[in-house]
Protein backbone atom coordinates (compact mmCIF):
# COMPACT_ATOMS: atom_id res chain seq x y z
CA UNK A 1 0.00 0.00 0.00
CA UNK A 2 1.34 3.78 -1.10
CA UNK A 3 1.92 5.62 2.32
CA UNK A 4 0.03 8.07 1.09
CA UNK A 5 -1.90 9.91 -2.05
CA UNK A 6 -2.60 13.27 -3.89
CA UNK A 7 -6.05 14.71 -4.20
CA UNK A 8 -5.49 17.13 -7.56
CA UNK A 9 -8.76 19.61 -7.13
CA UNK A 10 -9.00 22.66 -9.40
CA UNK A 11 -10.36 25.89 -8.04
CA UNK A 12 -10.59 29.45 -9.35
CA UNK A 13 -10.46 29.70 -12.70
CA UNK A 14 -7.31 28.32 -13.22
CA UNK A 15 -5.76 27.09 -9.62
CA UNK A 16 -4.92 23.95 -8.11
CA UNK A 17 -4.83 23.08 -4.84
CA UNK A 18 -3.60 19.53 -3.14
CA UNK A 19 -5.39 17.20 -1.00
CA UNK A 20 -2.38 15.44 0.51
CA UNK A 21 -3.36 12.20 2.57
CA UNK A 22 -1.36 10.04 4.92
CA UNK A 23 -2.63 6.12 4.77
CA UNK A 24 -1.59 5.18 8.23
CA UNK A 25 -2.17 8.44 9.87
CA UNK A 26 -5.39 9.32 8.13
CA UNK A 27 -4.12 12.63 7.98
CA UNK A 28 -5.22 15.02 5.87
CA UNK A 29 -4.18 18.24 4.53
CA UNK A 30 -4.72 20.79 1.72
CA UNK A 31 -1.72 22.96 0.03
CA UNK A 32 -2.51 26.05 -1.37
CA UNK A 33 -6.31 26.64 -1.08
CA UNK A 34 -7.48 29.54 -3.23
CA UNK A 35 -11.20 28.85 -1.89
CA UNK A 36 -12.68 26.57 -0.22
CA UNK A 37 -16.12 24.80 -1.49
CA UNK A 38 -14.27 22.64 -3.87
CA UNK A 39 -11.75 21.11 -0.98
CA UNK A 40 -15.19 20.80 1.31
CA UNK A 41 -16.65 19.31 -1.96
CA UNK A 42 -13.97 16.87 -1.93
CA UNK A 43 -13.52 15.98 1.82
CA UNK A 44 -17.18 15.32 1.81
CA UNK A 45 -17.04 12.90 -0.86
CA UNK A 46 -14.18 10.60 0.97
CA UNK A 47 -15.84 11.30 4.56
CA UNK A 48 -12.06 12.92 5.69
CA UNK A 49 -11.52 15.39 8.52
CA UNK A 50 -8.94 18.26 7.15
CA UNK A 51 -6.17 18.72 9.17
CA UNK A 52 -3.68 20.63 8.40
CA UNK A 53 -3.79 23.76 6.26
CA UNK A 54 -0.35 24.82 3.89
CA UNK A 55 0.76 27.91 2.00
CA UNK A 56 3.39 28.19 -0.20
CA UNK A 57 3.26 32.09 -0.63
CA UNK A 58 0.78 34.70 0.61
CA UNK A 59 -0.67 35.70 -3.15
CA UNK A 60 -4.42 35.06 -2.28
CA UNK A 61 -5.53 32.79 -5.22
CA UNK A 62 -3.46 30.24 -2.73
CA UNK A 63 -5.05 31.82 0.59
CA UNK A 64 -8.33 32.59 -0.16
CA UNK A 65 -9.80 29.33 1.16
CA UNK A 66 -7.90 29.53 4.35
CA UNK A 67 -10.40 31.15 7.29
CA UNK A 68 -13.24 29.13 5.70
CA UNK A 69 -11.67 25.64 6.24
CA UNK A 70 -10.11 26.25 9.51
CA UNK A 71 -13.18 27.56 11.35
CA UNK A 72 -15.19 24.57 9.64
CA UNK A 73 -12.37 22.20 10.45
CA UNK A 74 -10.06 23.29 13.08
CA UNK A 75 -7.45 22.48 11.16
CA UNK A 76 -4.16 24.44 11.80
CA UNK A 77 -2.42 26.57 9.36
CA UNK A 78 2.10 26.50 8.41
CA UNK A 79 3.54 28.81 6.08
CA UNK A 80 6.53 30.82 4.88
CA UNK A 81 8.05 32.14 7.78
CA UNK A 82 9.46 34.67 5.44
CA UNK A 83 5.70 35.92 5.02
CA UNK A 84 4.41 35.95 8.35
CA UNK A 85 3.25 39.53 8.02
CA UNK A 86 1.48 38.55 4.61
CA UNK A 87 -0.86 35.48 5.96
CA UNK A 88 -2.75 35.85 8.61
CA UNK A 89 -2.88 33.46 11.83
CA UNK A 90 -0.28 31.12 11.05
CA UNK A 91 0.25 28.92 13.40
CA UNK A 92 3.43 27.48 12.58
CA UNK A 93 6.17 28.89 9.94
CA UNK A 94 8.97 26.72 8.34
CA UNK A 95 11.99 27.61 6.14
CA UNK A 96 14.32 25.58 3.93
CA UNK A 97 16.11 23.10 6.08
CA UNK A 98 12.93 22.28 8.06
CA UNK A 99 10.61 19.12 7.82
CA UNK A 100 7.09 19.37 7.72
CA UNK A 101 5.27 16.21 8.61
CA UNK A 102 1.65 15.15 7.22
CA UNK A 103 1.03 12.65 9.86
CA UNK A 104 4.17 9.81 8.74
CA UNK A 105 4.89 11.64 5.59
CA UNK A 106 7.66 14.33 6.06
CA UNK A 107 8.15 16.91 3.89
CA UNK A 108 11.49 19.34 3.09
CA UNK A 109 11.31 22.63 2.51
CA UNK A 110 12.78 24.83 0.30
CA UNK A 111 13.13 28.42 -0.16
CA UNK A 112 12.55 29.40 -3.51
CA UNK A 113 12.47 33.03 -3.66
CA UNK A 114 11.45 34.86 -7.09
CA UNK A 115 7.69 34.79 -7.54
CA UNK A 116 7.63 36.06 -4.16
CA UNK A 117 10.32 37.29 -1.74
CA UNK A 118 9.20 34.69 0.70
CA UNK A 119 8.14 31.78 -1.04
CA UNK A 120 8.60 28.48 -0.06
CA UNK A 121 7.67 24.29 -1.83
CA UNK A 122 7.70 21.19 -0.32
CA UNK A 123 9.31 17.79 -1.50
CA UNK A 124 7.80 14.45 0.18
CA UNK A 125 9.88 11.58 -0.82
CA UNK A 126 7.29 8.68 0.44
CA UNK A 127 4.88 10.06 -2.33
CA UNK A 128 7.47 11.20 -4.88
CA UNK A 129 5.90 14.58 -4.84
CA UNK A 130 6.97 18.27 -5.01
CA UNK A 131 4.56 20.97 -4.41
CA UNK A 132 6.23 23.93 -6.22
CA UNK A 133 3.45 26.41 -6.01
CA UNK A 134 4.13 29.16 -8.30
CA UNK A 135 8.00 28.79 -8.60
CA UNK A 136 8.03 25.88 -11.04
CA UNK A 137 5.36 25.26 -13.47
CA UNK A 138 4.84 22.57 -16.19
CA UNK A 139 7.07 24.15 -18.91
CA UNK A 140 7.35 27.70 -17.00
CA UNK A 141 7.90 29.48 -14.21
CA UNK A 142 6.55 32.05 -12.14
CA UNK A 143 6.31 35.79 -13.06
CA UNK A 144 8.87 37.38 -10.97
CA UNK A 145 6.52 40.17 -9.18
CA UNK A 146 9.12 40.49 -6.24
CA UNK A 147 12.53 38.95 -7.16
CA UNK A 148 14.81 38.83 -9.49
CA UNK A 149 16.16 37.18 -12.68
CA UNK A 150 19.53 35.45 -10.95
CA UNK A 151 17.39 34.47 -7.44
CA UNK A 152 14.36 32.81 -9.86
CA UNK A 153 16.95 30.86 -11.54
CA UNK A 154 18.78 29.91 -8.17
CA UNK A 155 15.50 28.84 -6.84
CA UNK A 156 14.80 26.42 -9.56
CA UNK A 157 18.25 24.87 -9.05
CA UNK A 158 17.00 23.90 -5.99
CA UNK A 159 14.88 20.90 -7.54
CA UNK A 160 17.25 19.30 -10.22
CA UNK A 161 18.83 17.18 -7.41
CA UNK A 162 14.79 15.64 -6.48
CA UNK A 163 14.24 12.36 -8.34
CA UNK A 164 13.63 12.01 -12.06
CA UNK A 165 10.35 10.07 -11.10
CA UNK A 166 9.37 13.40 -9.18
CA UNK A 167 5.67 14.16 -9.51
CA UNK A 168 5.30 18.14 -9.92
CA UNK A 169 2.07 19.25 -8.44
CA UNK A 170 1.93 23.38 -9.34
CA UNK A 171 -0.78 26.46 -8.55
CA UNK A 172 -2.10 26.56 -12.30
CA UNK A 173 -3.01 24.85 -15.43
CA UNK A 174 -0.81 27.34 -17.51
CA UNK A 175 0.81 24.11 -19.30
CA UNK A 176 -1.11 24.58 -22.91
CA UNK A 177 0.21 28.38 -23.21
CA UNK A 178 3.87 27.59 -21.41
CA UNK A 179 3.75 24.99 -24.14
CA UNK A 180 2.85 27.25 -27.21
CA UNK A 181 6.17 29.32 -25.66
CA UNK A 182 8.39 26.89 -25.30
CA UNK A 183 8.25 26.23 -28.93
CA UNK A 184 9.48 29.60 -29.86
CA UNK A 185 12.45 28.85 -27.79
CA UNK A 186 13.40 25.21 -28.73
CA UNK A 187 11.31 24.54 -32.17
CA UNK A 188 13.55 21.64 -32.93
CA UNK A 189 13.63 20.09 -29.61
CA UNK A 190 11.59 16.57 -30.13
CA UNK A 191 10.89 16.16 -26.82
CA UNK A 192 9.10 19.24 -26.42
CA UNK A 193 7.08 18.53 -29.85
CA UNK A 194 5.63 14.98 -28.56
CA UNK A 195 5.42 16.56 -25.09
CA UNK A 196 3.24 19.30 -26.63
CA UNK A 197 1.12 17.01 -28.59
CA UNK A 198 0.12 15.40 -25.63
CA UNK A 199 -0.91 18.45 -23.61
CA UNK A 200 -3.01 19.71 -26.62
CA UNK A 201 -4.66 16.24 -26.07
CA UNK A 202 -5.30 16.13 -22.43
CA UNK A 203 -6.59 20.04 -22.94
CA UNK A 204 -8.81 19.19 -25.38
CA UNK A 205 -10.62 16.58 -23.33
CA UNK A 206 -10.51 19.39 -20.46
CA UNK A 207 -8.24 17.10 -18.65
CA UNK A 208 -5.57 18.49 -16.33
CA UNK A 209 -1.71 18.40 -17.42
CA UNK A 210 -0.55 17.89 -13.60
CA UNK A 211 1.35 16.72 -11.91
CA UNK A 212 4.26 16.82 -14.64
CA UNK A 213 7.24 14.70 -13.75
CA UNK A 214 10.25 16.22 -13.13
CA UNK A 215 12.45 14.30 -15.63
CA UNK A 216 10.30 15.93 -18.53
CA UNK A 217 10.48 19.14 -17.00
CA UNK A 218 14.27 19.30 -17.29
CA UNK A 219 14.07 17.93 -21.04
CA UNK A 220 11.31 20.59 -22.20
CA UNK A 221 10.90 23.18 -19.93
CA UNK A 222 13.41 26.32 -21.19
CA UNK A 223 13.45 28.16 -17.39
CA UNK A 224 15.23 24.59 -16.09
CA UNK A 225 17.39 24.33 -19.39
CA UNK A 226 19.11 28.56 -19.47
CA UNK A 227 22.66 26.36 -19.03
CA UNK A 228 22.17 24.13 -21.87
CA UNK A 229 24.26 25.17 -24.62
CA UNK A 230 21.29 24.00 -27.16
CA UNK A 231 19.35 26.54 -25.69
CA UNK A 232 21.86 29.09 -25.61
CA UNK A 233 22.57 28.38 -29.10
CA UNK A 234 18.79 28.84 -30.14
CA UNK A 235 18.57 32.22 -28.26
CA UNK A 236 22.01 33.43 -30.45
CA UNK A 237 23.35 33.93 -26.97
CA UNK A 238 26.14 31.04 -26.57
CA UNK A 239 28.96 31.89 -24.37
CA UNK A 240 26.56 33.90 -21.98
CA UNK A 241 25.82 32.95 -18.57
CA UNK A 242 22.65 30.45 -17.42
CA UNK A 243 20.92 33.82 -15.44
CA UNK A 244 21.47 36.36 -18.63
CA UNK A 245 20.20 33.30 -20.40
CA UNK A 246 16.97 33.19 -18.04
CA UNK A 247 16.54 36.80 -18.01
CA UNK A 248 15.98 36.85 -21.84
CA UNK A 249 13.79 33.90 -21.52
CA UNK A 250 11.48 35.31 -18.90
CA UNK A 251 11.45 38.64 -20.32
CA UNK A 252 10.26 36.98 -23.78
CA UNK A 253 7.75 35.15 -21.67
CA UNK A 254 6.53 38.13 -20.25
CA UNK A 255 5.96 39.49 -23.86
CA UNK A 256 4.44 36.65 -25.24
Amino acid sequence: MAAGEVIVIPCLSDNYTYLVRCHRSEVTAIIDPGEAAPVIAALEERDWNLDLVINTHHHHDHIGGNAELIEKYGAKLLGPAAETARIPDMDETCAEGDQVLIGDLEGKVFDVPGHTSGHIAFYFPAITALFSGDSLFALGCGRLFEGTPEQMWHSLQKFRSLPASTQVYCGHEYTQANANFAKTIEPNNPILTARCQDIDGLRARNLPTIPSRLDVELATNPFLRADDPSVAEALGMTGESPVAIFTEIRKRKDNF
